[in-house]
């Protein structure tokens, strides 16, 4: 009898282990609660258009003028080195390091008028464009009374099935610098940690590829893990359920958890090396590419919104203030069209684009004016983004900019209203309230309205 007791114990520490794999981000369990949504929150807004959402997002902000609003007739300073291409949407030039991309301009609206306050702080430009709460330059970490990003909202207002991911952030969490803390705008902030990413930071660009937080404890096998599944099903045996709800949520929680590790539907999402050589090229042999591949394979296995951060820190990739042509010509707009490129075209090819919405952001654009540095410095007061699927008019344009892209002519639009749309077209009233954890109630997206001009 000691015996038994003691393998007892020692089963059932094994089960909390497997439940507490996440150790780069939350444990199953807290994930997977995040699909039980208090009744205060239950939700009955307006008709989806989406049921998914892929945010590429370019972290330390993409040039408008060398991308999508260049200044051909401008002056050499402002003009910089590349030249416009004829796209696909008639009438609409983008750059000639774009040429896949250009080919897709028929399935996405260019917004060429965006702005916001904030023009020194990286972290609070982020935190504006992923949240739509425009809170000036306060930069800083990401705080537990931080408004919550659309990952986080999505995944408590519209849960996900059983043996899915609600949503994924990959494959960095961004820093503010390369010493620096985690951006804000990524996390569930004051709606609790439950509702933070499934953080996947593995590269998937390795052969070895493999999500830790996914993997079975080493040596435990899959007949151990129905061992444990007969375990934790005992552990039911005789609880009273008005006195423990807690424990007895847990106990469901760890249950989806053995399903989500068991599950043939989410692992197999996880595994590029059954996708075509062919396709893996196409979206780009490096980390970025193959991680906007893994967001179209997550999207498939029911997950509602993957964010994708094109930087490790702020610093790293988009924040072109020195050798901006350079890098945009040799590294950043190569990949980049490669990656966007693909993943319209397949979610078009395969029926998914007219209900999964796809977001091109970033925190702010650049400068017009080219600096001694062969670079372009942080510009807030206007900027572009692309959208695509999910309810977005496609072949459509708003907005646009001065001569010298400097302000916007028309249309100014703000990080919130697109926000604000977006929630629109994935099912949920940006004015909807939703309750922190000490049942306090917040709006979505206060300080916004939608862009009807968008929306099909």
């Amino acid at each position: 009898m000691p015996g038994r007791l003691s393998d007892r114990r020692l089963s059932r520490r094994e089960l909390l282990r497997v439940g507490a794999l996440g150790t780069a981000g939350l444990t199953l369990p807290q994930l997977l609660a995040s699909q039980a949504a208090r009744a205060a929150d239950s939700v009955n807004g307006p008709a989806a258009k989406a049921d998914a959402c892929i945010i590429l997002f370019l972290n330390g902000g993409p040039s408008h003028l060398d991308m999508w609003d260049m200044k051909p007739s401008g002056p050499i300073e402002i003009r910089g080195e590349f030249n416009p291409i004829a796209s696909s949407l008639e009438g609409v030039q983008v750059c000639e390091h774009l040429p896949l991309l250009a080919q897709q301009m028929h399935h996405t609206t260019l917004i060429r008028s965006m702005n916001h306050s904030v023009n020194n702080s990286h972290a609070a430009a982020v935190y504006a464009a992923l949240t739509g709460h425009d809170r000036g330059e306060q930069g800083g970490v990401a705080k537990p009374d931080d408004h919550p990003c659309p990952g986080a909202v999505l995944a408590k207002l519209r849960p996900t099935p059983h043996g899915s991911l609600p949503y994924i952030s990959l494959p960095y969490k961004t820093k503010e610098g390369a010493a620096g803390p985690l951006q804000p705008g990524f996390l569930a902030g004051f709606m609790g940690a439950t509702y933070d990413p499934f953080w996947v930071l593995d590269d998937p660009n390795q052969p070895n590829f493999h999500v830790r937080n996914l993997a079975l404890p080493d040596g435990l096998a899959m007949d151990r893990m129905n061992d444990r599944r007969s375990l934790l099903s005992s552990l039911d045996h005789g609880l009273d359920l008005d006195s423990n709800q807690t424990l007895a949520s847990m106990n469901d929680f760890q249950r989806q958890a053995f399903d989500l590790l068991t599950s043939n539907n989410a692992q197999q999402a996880f595994k590029l090396s059954e996708e075509p050589d062919s396709v893996r090229d196409r979206y780009g042999r490096n980390i970025y590419g193959q991680s906007v591949l893994l967001a179209r394979r997550l999207i498939e296995a029911n997950t509602r919104v993957v964010t994708m951060s094109w930087a490790p820190h702020a610093n790293a990739t988009w924040d072109t203030h020195g050798q901006n042509f350079n890098k945009l010509k040799n590294e950043l707009l190569p990949q980049f069209d490669a990656a966007c490129s693909s993943l319209i075209a397949d979610l078009a090819e395969r029926g998914m684009l007219q209900r999964t919405l796809v977001a091109v952001l970033g925190d702010f654009g650049r400068t017009p004016k080219i600096n001694n540095n062969a670079g372009r410095d942080h510009w807030n007061s206007c900027y572009s983004i692309m959208l695509a699927g999910g309810g977005i008019k496609p072949g459509f344009v708003l907005g646009a900019s001065d001569r010298s892209g400097a302000v916007p002519t028309h249309s100014p639009v703000s990080p919130g209203d697109i926000v604000a749309t977006m929630y629109r077209l994935l099912g949920i009233d940006h004015q909807h309230l939703i309750y922190d954890t000490l049942n306090r109630p917040h709006t979505v997206v206060p300080e916004a309205r939608l862009v009807p001009e968008i929306m099909a």
